[in-house]
């Protein structure tokens, strides 16, 4: 598996019980497919979480792929004990905006005002924790692992897709309302829809009130941890029968995290 020249092809860093590093070799792409695919799919169609001992051995039908793997640095969590891999995601560095499109997030979102962003960028996707693990000290280490990223890339926007399960819209409608009143993308950056199937929840709930603790309490952790550090949403959700997902286009510019927070995830990231 080739790596990039660089600082960061170098990233390593362990806090407690994890550490943090970039997969290196097939077989470590190959455990992160593995471990994707038990978290988007196979809970939904009731398979065992725990997978196969060796990554290696699952079948091709058990892995979450796509082109894009191909183009991305991927970063493992693991336990340090054992080697068990715990969180995975993948970031694409782009240069400027004016590179968006070749992101994971255009393919359902109309980006073109983001073209106009004049700084580096890095699009974070297919995040997931192994649905065993409920350790809040993963996230942390995930996040600090993010952070060592932007830094050593001088990144100036973080953005993704955060998802929530299911396609059941008014399941979350706290949340949603909540989205819409606090955290909508500023104008210069909004999202326009492209996809064929969206819920245009910040125009279907004008006006209400969402309760923020059911809101925060059904919140993906991921956009929870980008909201509390300033990031903002796209005005729509898409909805992906194939994952049985919702998702929204979510931006993080790094300039707009709150000086203690941003202290301390370099803290963590060592």
């Amino acid at each position: 598996m080739d790596q990039p020249n660089g600082v960061t092809a170098m990233l390593s860093l362990s806090k407690g019980r994890y550490g943090a590093r970039l997969a290196a070799t097939p077989q470590d792409l190959h455990a992160a497919q593995a471990l994707r695919w038990r978290s988007f799919i196979g809970q939904r169609q009731g398979a065992t979480a725990t997978g196969p001992a060796d990554p290696a051995s699952a079948s091709d039908a058990a892995l979450d792929a796509d082109d894009f793997d191909a183009i991305c640095r991927h970063i493992l969590v693991e336990e340090l004990a054992t080697g068990r891999l715990v969180c995975c995601f993948r970031m694409l560095p782009l240069k400027d905006g004016s590179e968006i499109g070749r992101s994971y997030a255009a393919q359902y979102y109309e980006l073109s005002a983001l073209r106009a962003f004049q700084g580096r960028m890095v699009e974070m996707g297919r995040f997931c924790i192994d649905p065993d693990c409920r350790d809040p000290d993963i996230l942390r280490v995930a996040w600090a692992a993010m952070t060592r990223f932007v830094d050593d890339e001088g990144v100036e926007m973080l953005f993704g897709c955060s998802s929530f399960m299911g396609t059941d819209w008014e399941g979350y409608a706290d949340a949603f309302a909540v989205l819409a009143e606090r955290h909508l993308a500023p104008k210069r950056w909004l999202p326009r829809v492209k996809a064929p199937q969206v819920v245009r929840y910040a125009r279907a709930l004008i006006g209400r009130k969402g309760d923020p603790k059911r809101a925060m309490l059904h919140m993906p952790p991921l956009l929870r941890t980008y909201l509390l550090m300033g990031g903002w949403v796209s005005d729509h959700a898409v909805i992906d029968r194939e994952l049985n997902t919702l998702h929204v286009f979510t931006g993080l510019e790094i300039r707009a995290i709150p000086p203690a927070r941003a202290r301390a995830l370099r803290l963590v990231a060592g």
